[in-house]
């Protein structure tokens, strides 16, 4: 609900798109583009191009246009108009992307088929590279490169930070001498891996100019055996769908996901790592993990391309671990989910692109609309589902409801509202917030009485009150829990974090350290929430 947030922000969201090698760098004396694989699989490659305005005044379009070599071919793309000929491309700006002022940049993406790359790239009719020479000095090597943790289809790892002239943007992690994955820290987990086989890793620095650093000192892992995780939850119950009013797995039966949400990612970014995700996954035995991020205070609309990248980078670490990922846009202030549907719209775009072979990706649109009615919610909806449909067809998307996702109540209206004016399109399904300590037998009862007429799911729930703190009232919350368990509903706890608020489940201080596993670490609510994700999980497979 309506929390108090923390003021400070204890986390800069950090730098610019991941890059494997930047083939065509930008210059401080023209608009430049500059091309970057972010993922590249041996037969294809995933790349993105970032525009940068380094005249002295603001441009209003662009256009980069390129040729791709025979034998090469662009599949799908993201936030740009892109028209083709044979092998010449052109992405030309979106009508929210266009303006870019001096200093400015955007990004706009695209899959290939072939492993040819760009050339004779121009950008509003001038090379790509612009002139006058730029950054060529690379950052230092990254040292002291570590296996941290290893599970039977993933590899984490850890290295000492590179530093560079102008400042490093983020780092390479390479399998065999093949790109695995990007990352903004000093950290990363490879996945997809296979079970009781020897890897080899190195690392590479890249700063904003595309430069890369020598590569790192080499280390070997060997995943554990297992069967590549076959008995997580995501690999038993595969791709889910909404099936009348339940959430179904890929065998058509209901099942019941139960997890926890992380704080805001601008503020507990400390929180989600390696050590505490496998804690969660392992430890706690959790399904789900919600990925919230912020749009306004201090989030997504100060740094876009930073926190899409950490957006990425945390749905990785959970299908690394076999968990679900929920992509929560945690709008908050203002309550109108249509003020960020331009961005909502670039940010689920290439989201829902880039994990759309996924099986274990949620979409949640809308956190907590509040000060609108419902008419408003479901029109946003309504034109932000399609975007995510146009590149992810079979994604489960989550719609928040009125008044702090609470079905209309904290309004003083009742779910009748959603029930008799539902959301056009399928495969949806409405959300439901609740705080133990503040909301009672009439948020239960409507909670009940939704259940039996459409799809729900509380992405978010305290035992405390709606301030995400004070007393917990353990007594109506498993009242909650017993509800959801009889009805299949779906829950993802408040929060994963070591916040002061009695609503974190682990003790202020725990994220500067590496242990989260056990009791000892938590909160009571941790405690009291932990016992109930660790419960056997129903996951029917006839």
């Amino acid at each position: 609900m309506n929390r108090l947030r923390r003021l400070v922000t204890l986390v800069s969201a950090t730098a610019l798109a991941a890059a494997s090698a930047v083939l065509l760098a930008p210059s401080a004396y023209a608009a430049t583009a500059s091309f970057a694989k972010t993922q590249d699989w041996g037969s294809g490659y995933e790349a993105l191009f970032t525009v940068r305005n380094d005249t002295s005044s603001t441009i209003t379009s662009w256009r980069v246009e390129f040729d791709l070599p025979g034998g090469s071919t662009i599949g799908s793309s993201w936030d740009a108009v892109r028209t083709s000929s044979g092998n010449h491309h052109s992405f030309a700006n979106q009508s929210w992307n266009g303006t870019l002022g001096a200093g400015a940049s955007t990004t706009f993406g695209f899959t290939v088929s072939g492993t040819g790359t760009p050339t004779n790239c121009t950008v509003n009719g001038g090379s790509c590279s612009g002139g006058g020479g730029g950054d060529t000095q690379a950052p230092t090597t990254p040292g002291n490169l570590r296996s941290t943790s290893v599970t039977s289809n993933s590899v984490s790892l850890a290295w000492n930070a590179s530093t560079d002239n102008v400042g490093v943007t983020g780092y390479n992690i390479y399998r065999g001498g093949t790109l695995a994955t990007t990352v903004t820290g000093t950290s990363g987990t490879v996945g997809g891996l296979t079970a009781a086989t020897a890897y080899t890793f190195t690392v590479r620095a890249r700063d904003a100019a595309g430069n890369l650093s020598a590569v790192s000192n080499q280390v070997s892992a060997t995943t554990a055996p297992g069967g590549g995780g076959g008995s997580t939850p995501a690999a038993i119950n595969g791709q889910l769908r909404v099936c009348g009013t339940k959430l179904c797995n890929r065998y058509n039966q209901p099942i019941q996901l139960r997890g926890m949400s992380t704080h805001g990612i601008q503020w507990y970014a400390q929180c989600v790592n390696n050590n505490s995700l496998d804690a969660l996954a392992t430890d706690w035995r959790a399904d789900v993990l919600r990925i919230s991020m912020y749009i306004q205070e201090d989030g997504y609309e100060t740094d876009p391309r930073g926190f899409t990248d950490r957006v990425h980078d945390y749905i990785e670490r959970a299908t690394a671990r076999g968990m679900y990922a929920i992509v929560d846009w945690h709008m908050l202030t203002p309550g109108d989910p249509n003020y960020n549907l331009s961005r909502a719209r670039t940010f689920f775009t290439e989201i829902a692109s880039r994990h759309r072979d996924k099986t274990n990706i949620l979409y949640e649109v809308a956190n907590e609309p509040n000060g609108v009615g419902w008419s408003s919610i479901k029109s946003y909806a309504e034109q932000i589902i399609p975007v995510i449909r146009a590149q992810d067809p079979d994604g489960v998307v989550l719609v928040g409801t009125r008044a702090w996702s609470s079905l209309g109540l904290s309004d003083g209206a009742s779910e009748t509202e959603v029930i008799n004016n539902p959301v056009n399109a399928t495969n949806i399904m409405y959300t439901f917030h609740f705080y133990a300590a503040s909301h009672g037998s009439s948020y239960l009862n409507a909670l009940s009485r939704a259940a039996d007429r459409i799809p729900m799911f509380v992405t978010e729930f305290g035992t405390q009150t709606a301030s995400g703190d004070g007393a917990n009232n353990f007594t109506q919350a498993q009242a909650y829990i017993d509800l959801m368990a009889t009805k299949k509903i779906s829950w993802v706890n408040w929060n994963f974090s070591d916040d002061f608020r009695s609503g974190a489940v682990f003790n202020t201080g725990t994220c500067n350290g590496t242990s989260y596993a056990g009791t000892g670490v938590l909160k009571p609510a941790g405690v009291w929430v932990r016992d109930r994700i660790r419960t056997a999980d129903d996951f029917p497979t006839g």
